[in-house]
């Protein structure tokens, strides 16, 4: 069996209760140890103080396992040699018998073939600076057009090109609403400046578009639900700014391309905010998680929900 869904999961699932996905690169790659197995088991608290049943995605010894008991979050959390999948390299990962942390196309990818309706992350990936010259653009984005899935999350990467992002996801058919905001969040700041034509402003609210796209049918795609940092918790906007232009100059003079300009940019700015771009980020997971489960319950809690 490639694929094992966990007994909690899969009885919420049949019971039509409200399940979350939550992706594990966050716990293996974007935070340093021990403190990514604690945030780990946080998140999955704060789903279950929401009333829904947490579903944190991975890989382990080449099977997808859909909930992961304490003793595989553990490996994710602790093992230096986990992978990083997209949900291009799932095949080879099963096929190899590997073990990796899923990023947000992987997770979105294996959540949707579950049939689980809503997923919290931190912030999504997007179109490249300098496009038009690297034709570099995250996995996220054709993945989205093809999943109908709801993924709560807060933006894009600042370090990316936000219009250009929010005009793919245009292209690509799939829905953007800002949730108690009519701007774009930008990941670490609660603004990206760009605006949004949809802002909804309760759980009910959102669970009522999932529903709409259920009876729309036709072409399935990913439902993206904006949720922005709370101001109080944003990284200081001109700090950020700051700190990302230096970032940027400096990947050009060490001629840092490709797939590594964003590790290189994130890592960045971890150090020259002192942390605070982390913390920023965390706080952005965290409210996203909560916002999740509640939206996975409006939903569940709806007549008829579940079909599709």
């Amino acid at each position: 069996m490639s694929t094992l869904v966990s007994e909690e999961v899969r009885e919420a699932l049949h019971e039509g209760r409200p399940v979350v996905a939550l992706e594990s690169t966050l716990i293996a790659h974007g935070l340093p140890r021990p403190r990514n197995l604690a945030v780990a088991e946080e998140l999955e608290d704060s789903v279950r103080a929401g009333g829904a049943v947490p579903a944190t995605i991975a890989v382990v010894d080449g099977t997808a396992r859909i909930g992961l008991d304490r003793a595989a979050l553990t490996r994710i959390a602790e093992d230096p040699s986990v992978r990083k999948l997209g949900h291009r390299d799932l095949a080879p990962a099963v096929a190899t018998r590997a073990t990796g942390a899923t990023t947000v196309s992987a997770t979105a990818w294996l959540a949707d073939t579950a049939g689980i309706r809503v997923f919290a992350t931190g912030g999504l990936g997007g179109v490249h600076r300098e496009w038009s010259e690297t034709q570099d653009e995250s996995a996220d984005l054709r993945l989205l057009a093809r999943v109908g899935i709801t993924v709560v999350c807060a933006g894009v990467k600042s370090i990316l090109d936000v219009p250009a992002t929010l005009q793919r996801l245009e292209t690509l058919g799939v829905t953007v609403v800002g949730y108690g905001t009519e701007h774009f969040p930008g990941f670490y700041l609660s603004s990206s400046g760009e605006p949004v034509d949809w802002t909804l402003r309760t759980p009910e609210e959102v669970a009522g578009v999932i529903r709409a796209q259920d009876g729309l049918g036709g072409t399935r795609a990913a439902l993206v639900v904006a949720n922005p940092v709370p101001v109080t918790e944003q990284l200081d906007p001109a700090l950020h700014d700051r700190v990302l232009a230096r970032g940027l100059a400096a990947a050009k003079e060490k001629v840092i391309t490709g797939q590594a300009v964003t590790p290189f940019l994130l890592e960045y700015l971890m150090v020259h905010t002192e942390g605070a771009s982390l913390e920023a980020n965390l706080a952005a997971v965290r409210g996203n998680v909560r916002l999740a489960a509640r939206i996975a319950g409006a939903y569940a809690a709806a007549p008829g929900a579940g079909g599709r």
